[in-house]
This record gives structure tokens, sequence and C-alpha cells, in this order.
């Protein structure tokens, strides 16, 4: 049997485990033994509710405005077919394929809680689904996160079933065929099955995991970029005495100032001009950025510790409790992670915005401290990098245009029956975009500091700058120094695929 990457057991999926499974094809998901007891028992429960002719929302009865219809018992496995098709309205381009990877992960773990009441064999089938490597084809605008993301899930629920499409080198495929080809059968779902597919938050969820960890990775990119302009500025590292920061014991600011000193440590560039220098003090971007920057990881440590919940939390409806309770209730509301997506958007705004700020310093020969206009060697016969801060401000005003916060925007739907509604996809969107864009300023800043540590030679960097200094030298395909002009677009291309992949964090050894 091949190995096991992960085990789900409905209580300790991380994000880790959601960015290894969602971005390694080949990796294999396991269902812990016990977990898959207590659903059985769980669904022995749902089964005598039905028996005993119990009024259950989703089971027997109608959905949303629907829910006052009793439906007749030999319907009841229709129905939850009916759901998915019904409920499979997603229209706009696909979601990737990991981002599918990591919904359908975080929905087995969720389903394989004891309060779902499904059987056993819906999660085997789900797993199954993700080990055989088909990729449902999710369309991502459609939801607004309020009885869960219907139809993200729905389009997930709809493959399962053999019906509608799965993703195959990009395009898309009848999931029929995908299903006979990885030797799997179709899923026929059982009263309550259907509903508690649909009927959670792990579209937005899983987007607002990989999200979180992109996020601390820019972060820490984003401070090592910071330290390179300092030193690239010949800025001063005062501001960053532990000292200062103690005195305002924020946690991330703290954080963001003991990785700035580690990276300027024994620079001699700071001792050329330590004691000949007329300037007081620094401009904001560059002695604000541990309390800027801290201020963001805090927003992403925030946005961690609710996805840190939601990953193992029971979204579907109605639920089962082990006394045989069967209520429904609310868990399905996406308003937390909605909040932390918009949160993650404005603050990965923040972060791109002061480095843009500092890519202006250092291009702008009146203030960048003796650097060469636009950082090339032969300024008015070459541009060198004024369109890199060009670039940066566009996308920095992109960011900032589509910023609101979009959980604060409900528009009711179901007949009113929904009448508020997160709007947990939409903000999701959001904050991929801005991340992106966000990945590319700090490549811009990275192109530029690294550029003006050239014009400072033999003068060395602080150690942890320099070693960022080769690194980002040694990439491949190379960003060389820049001598005559050349289209910067490439370069900038592929700093940003470095930043996006920890290829530049400084705490990556």
């Amino acid at each position: 049997m091949p190995p096991t990457d992960c085990i789900l057991d409905g209580r300790s999926l991380a994000v880790a485990d959601v960015v290894r499974i969602s971005r390694t094809p080949s990796a294999r998901v396991t269902v812990d033994p016990g977990a898959r007891e207590a659903l059985t028992a769980s669904r022995r429960r749902v089964e005598a509710a039905v028996a005993s002719g119990q009024t259950i929302y989703g089971v027997n009865t109608g959905f949303g405005k629907l829910a006052n219809v009793r439906v007749p018992a030999d319907k009841l496995d229709q129905l939850q077919t009916n759901l998915i098709r019904s409920h499979a309205a997603g229209v706009g381009e696909p979601l990737p394929a990991p981002v599918v990877r990591a919904l359908m992960l975080l929905r087995a773990n969720v389903l394989l809680r004891p309060t779902s009441g499904v059987r056993p064999e819906l999660v085997d089938a789900l797993v199954g689904l993700l080990n055989a490597g088909v990729v449902p084809l999710v369309p991502e605008q459609g939801s607004v996160g309020a009885s869960g993301d219907l139809a993200p899930l729905s389009h997930v629920a709809l493959a399962l079933m053999g019906e509608g499409d799965v993703l195959e080198d990009g395009r898309a495929a009848p999931a029929a065929h995908a299903l006979a080809a990885a030797g799997l059968a179709p899923f026929r779902l059982a009263p309550k099955e259907g509903i508690a597919f649909i009927n959670g938050t792990q579209a937005q969820t899983a987007l607002l995991a990989l999200l979180v960890h992109d996020g601390r990775v820019l972060w820490r990119t984003a401070v090592g970029a910071a330290a390179m302009s300092l030193e690239a500025l010949r800025g001063t590292p005062a501001p960053l005495d532990p000292r200062i920061h103690a005195a305002r014991p924020h946690r991330g600011q703290d954080q963001a100032a003991a990785l700035m000193r580690a990276l300027l440590a024994d620079s001699e560039i700071r001792e050329s001009h330590r004691n000949n220098d007329p300037r007081v003090q620094d401009a904001y971007s560059l002695r604000c950025a541990p309390q800027v920057l801290g201020a963001v990881a805090d927003a992403i440590r925030f946005a961690e510790e609710t996805v840190a919940v939601e990953l193992n939390a029971s979204t579907d409806n109605p639920l089962v409790f082990e006394n045989g309770d069967v209520i429904s209730g609310g868990n399905f509301h996406g308003q937390p992670v909605a909040q932390a997506l918009d949160i993650l958007a404005m603050t990965l705004t923040t972060l791109q915005a002061i480095s843009e700020r500092r890519v202006e310093r250092l291009v702008n020969p009146d203030l960048s401290q003796g650097l060469p206009a636009f950082l090339t060697d032969d300024p008015g016969l070459s541009s060198g990098f004024m369109m890199v801060q060009i670039t940066a401000a566009s996308l920095v005003a992109e960011s900032r245009a589509i910023a609101m916060p979009a959980s604060i925007g409900s528009i009711p739907t179901d007949a009113n029956q929904e009448d508020f509604v997160p709007m947990g996809m939409a903000a999701a969107w959001k904050a991929q975009r801005i991340l992106a864009n966000a990945q590319r300023v700090v490549a811009a800043e990275l192109l530029c500091a690294a550029q003006g540590l050239e014009f400072l030679k033999p003068l060395a960097p602080g150690r942890g700058v320099g070693e960022l200094y080769r690194r980002l030298r040694g990439l491949r395909p190379a960003v060389p120094r820049l001598g005559p002009d050349r289209p910067p677009a490439p370069d900038l291309e592929r700093l940003a695929r470095a930043v996006a992949l920890g290829e530049l964090d400084p705490a990556v050894a």
C-alpha cells in the first residue's frame, strides 16, 4: 500500500496538511478507523430518527424556503440527488486544481465528524476521488457563502455521482469517463448526505488556508526586502532596537524588528556611514517598517487562528448529537471565514503599499542617498527601473480598489429565507488577486534593492541580507545585475514566482 501523507480524523487537520495535499497530486489520504467507527454510530442515529417518523430538515423536507414541504419516504434518496443537481449553478472560470483538492480534503474531514450523520462510504468515496487524482471542475463564482458554499460543493458532489465535469490537463472532461478510468463507481446519495455534503464553508476555507500559508511566506519575504532596501538606501537600524519594541509589545511588531535585526547583523554598509551621516531619521517606509509589517503579521495570525478552528469544525446542517437529537442550526454560515479573508485582503494591500514606497525611494535620485537615477549606470540614455516603480504603483492602485470588504455586502437570497449572507467566495477572490499583486510588488522591491546594493560594492550588507542577495542572483533562470536597458517584465515575473514559492523566504536556509 502506498504511504499515507495525511490521516483524516475530523479533529486534527492543519494548514500544513492542506498545503501539502492540495499541491502534491500524488499525495495519499486515509481515514482514521476510530473516526470511521464514530461516524457509523452517528449514521445509525439518523436512520433511527427517519424511521421514527420525525420531521428533519433536509432529510425528509424540502430545502430553504421549501422546508415546510414534507417529502414521501420513497423519495428521500431522490431528494438528495435533486439537491445536488439543482444547486450545481456555478459559473465562471474553474477554480485551480490545488484549490479543488484542498476543498475536497476539507469536506472529507468535516463529513468524518460524528455530527454529520453520513455513511462512512461517502467519506471513502470522496477520499478515493482525491487519491485517484480526479479533480472536479468547480466554477469559481456562484456562492454567497451562507448555507455553505452550495454551488462549489455541489459541483464536487456532482462529479462524485458520475455527472458533470472534471479537469483533465486544464480542460473540462466528463466525470463519468474519469471515474471509470480511475476504477471508481458513481456514488449514490442516501438521506441527509446531499445536504450534509454541500452545507459547509469548505470552498472559502480552502482558499483561506492556502492564502494564510502563502501570506505568511510573503510576509517574511517582505521583511527581507525591507531590510535589503534599508541597506541599499544606507538607512539606520537604530529604530530596530529591541527596547523600542518592548515598549510597545505587539507580537508582530517585535517579530518584524527581530527578523530585520538578524538580517542586518554585521553590515559593512552600516559601518561606512555610522559617524558621518547628517540625517537624523529615515522616512516612515524604512523607520516604521516593523510597526507596519508587524500589524500585517498580527492580521495574518488572526486569519490563521480562524482557519485552524474552521478546518475541524462541524459546518453542515442539521447536526447529529450523541443522544440522538438532530438539530438544525447555522454553522454553515461563512461570516468568520469571509471576515478573515477580507482582513487578509486589506492587510496584504498594506504590505504592498509600503513596499512600493521603498521602490520609489530606491529609483528616485532625490530620495535614494546617492544611488543613480532609476538605478541605471547611464541615466538619460537608459531608463533603468523607471517602469518598475510605475508597475508597482499600478498593482497597489488595483489592490486598493478591490480591498473593500465583501463580508459587509449581504444580498438576501432564497426568497429572503437566507436574508443575511457573508459573500465569502467574493472575499476569497479579492484576497487571491491582492496576494498575487503583493507578491509582484515585493518582487519589484527585491529587484531594485538588489540593484542598489550593486552600487555600494565592495561594501557588504548584513549577513542575512547578503545571503538573500546571493539567493536572488542565483535563481534559474537568472536575474542578473542590470547593465544596459532590458525589459524588466521577465525579471519581475521570475522574482514573483520565487517569492510565491518561498525561494526568497529569509526563514528558509
